[in-house]
């Protein structure tokens, strides 16, 4: 059963990884990329890290996405 929850989220891994690089929209990307650091700390949490599980929660999807979506929100967008 755990197996198929080690194999599940890294599969998702995979393919969140290739949405957040084809993405057009940059908001989108940072969201998708707090999803991804959300989905690895629950693989670090499974395979017995939870150090490392927080770490990656606090830092990777935390305190990272939100200063990336603050630096988004100072930029101005270009109309095309």
């Amino acid at each position: 059963m755990i197996g198929l929850l080690i194999l599940f989220t890294f599969i998702t891994l995979v393919i969140v990884s290739v949405m957040i690089v084809a993405q057009r929209d940059l908001s989108q990307s940072v969201i998708l990329y707090m999803g991804f650091g959300l989905g690895s700390t629950l693989l670090y949490f499974v395979f017995s890290a939870p150090d490392v599980a927080l770490t990656e929660a606090v830092i990777g999807a935390g305190i990272s996405g939100v200063v990336f979506l603050v630096a988004l929100l100072q930029t101005k967008r270009r109309e095309q």
